[in-house]
């Protein structure tokens, strides 16, 4: 009876085991489940976001000019949307560390999107447009906390592969916004766009709603504290002093010469080239999605662990160079069907560049001070966003497009000779610190 009993009693064991390990993997794969659902909600709005911001934007100078406003104003016009991103970003990034929480900000960003189209959508001449795009760059500076929400969502070793997704999510947003430009403007008309900007705005609005956030608890205290001490108190100075990071400065400049050259090239002048070279409309808007597809997919790309087996120290020099011998071919080919194939290195800019240049800014940050550290970053590329255009709308108008572009072709070189110093530089001191 005993041998019985001990029987068993070895069998309700074993029977316990197992159901406490399916217990397990049910609870796993419910807590997956609800991480995916969780991500997924916000990489769609952050696609809602984009897409309301951009959808407009192929058409914008062409609209504004068949208007009669003039190429001054439009420049304006243009230029309120970065400007406005210039000033607001950094402070954005304390007030949202300062209260430490994102949500928010997400809510708010959406709700600007939407707004900004609903001004166009009323106004529909070169003060609306003037009014919405200062609305816009508003609501676009709030892309920080979208990004450090998102990138909450992951350990600190996944990082990359969450700025990827995050990227990805916001190029397909205006990959999207310029299909549907592409294939609606001409057969409706801008206001129909902005229409589907309002209806982006309140989708992501809605969807911002169920945006869920992690509770980003107590800061510890630091220094030689007593333990019944009180919590450190969170200032503004305390949050700016990671803006003298040094590696968060290299790599914001770093963005500055990416976003520059993005914005004066695929998102302008490329466009013009293009159009010099008897390109049609049609053309014209093919060849800008054709770019964001890139740009889509090598974002994708950039958080595969394919692409992480040879990392930042390959990919940002190597996409730099070819960005650089984009802007080298871009004005002197004159085939338009080359230009057409040679979007997808702007495209890998966007996508796996920015992708590295982000994750890699962000690696001495501590978490508290995320989003002042992203506001930094934002707010120093935006002012290549705002200055390269001009520089090289500038130097076309004194001398030629190819001028500009090989001033563009030399920022990224510098762009390359620099991460290849730097990481060679720390590759050598690695062994020194071993030793």
């Amino acid at each position: 009876m005993e041998g019985n009993g001990a029987l068993w009693a070895g069998v309700r064991t074993g029977v316990n085991a197992q159901l406490s390990a399916e217990k397990c993997l049910w609870i796993k794969y419910w807590k997956d489940r609800e991480m995916r659902r969780r991500e997924n909600i916000l990489l769609v709005t952050i696609v809602c976001f984009w897409f309301a911001l951009y959808v407009y934007i192929p058409y914008q100078t062409p609209y504004l000019t068949a208007l009669g406003v003039s190429a001054g104003a439009i420049g304006t016009v243009v230029g309120s949307y970065g400007i406005m991103q210039l000033i607001l970003r950094l402070p954005v990034g304390v007030m949202a560390d300062y209260a430490g929480k994102h949500k928010p900000f997400v809510i708010l960003g959406a709700a600007l999107t939407g707004l900004a189209c609903a001004v166009r959508f009323v106004f529909l001449d070169g003060t609306g447009f003037l009014i919405g795009n200062i609305i816009s760059g508003c609501g676009a500076s709030t892309w920080i906390s979208y990004m450090v929400l998102f990138s909450g969502y992951y350990s600190r070793q996944e990082q990359q592969k969450a700025t990827s997704r995050a990227i990805m999510a916001c190029n397909l947003g205006m990959c999207l916004g310029f299909v549907f430009s592409t294939c609606f403007y001409a057969v409706t008309s801008m206001r129909f766009l902005c229409g589907a900007g309002i209806a982006a705005g309140a989708l992501g609005v809605v969807l911002a709603l169920c945006v869920k956030e992690e509770s980003s608890g107590k800061r510890e205290v630091s220094g030689n504290s007593q333990k019944g001490s009180t919590e450190e108190k969170t200032t503004v100075k305390s949050l700016l002093s990671i803006c003298a990071n040094k590696k968060l400065i290299l790599f914001s400049l770093l963005a500055l010469l990416q976003q520059g050259i993005q914005m004066a090239t695929a998102m302008s002048f490329t466009t013009q080239i293009l159009e010099d070279l008897g390109a049609g409309a049609g053309f014209i808007g093919c060849a800008s999605v054709f770019y964001m597809i890139a740009a889509v997919a090598s974002a994708q790309f950039a958080s595969t662990e394919v692409c992480e087996r040879r990392g930042a120290r390959f990919y940002i020099p190597l996409v730099f160079l070819l960005t650089g011998i984009y802007c080298v071919l871009v004005p002197v080919v004159g085939n338009i069907y080359v230009i057409f194939l040679l979007q997808a290195f702007p495209g890998m800019s966007t996508g796996i560049l920015l992708s590295y240049l982000t994750s890699e800014s962000m690696t001495e940050v501590p978490k508290e001070k995320s989003s002042t550290a992203m506001g930094f970053f934002q707010a120093v590329y935006a002012v290549g966003m705002s200055a390269f255009p001009t520089i090289v709308g500038s130097l076309t108008e004194q001398v030629n497009v190819g001028l500009g572009y090989a001033f563009l072709a030399a920022a990224a070189f510098l762009g390359t000779v620099v991460t290849l110093v730097y990481y060679r530089r720390r590759a050598e001191k690695k062994p020194e610190k071993l030793s």
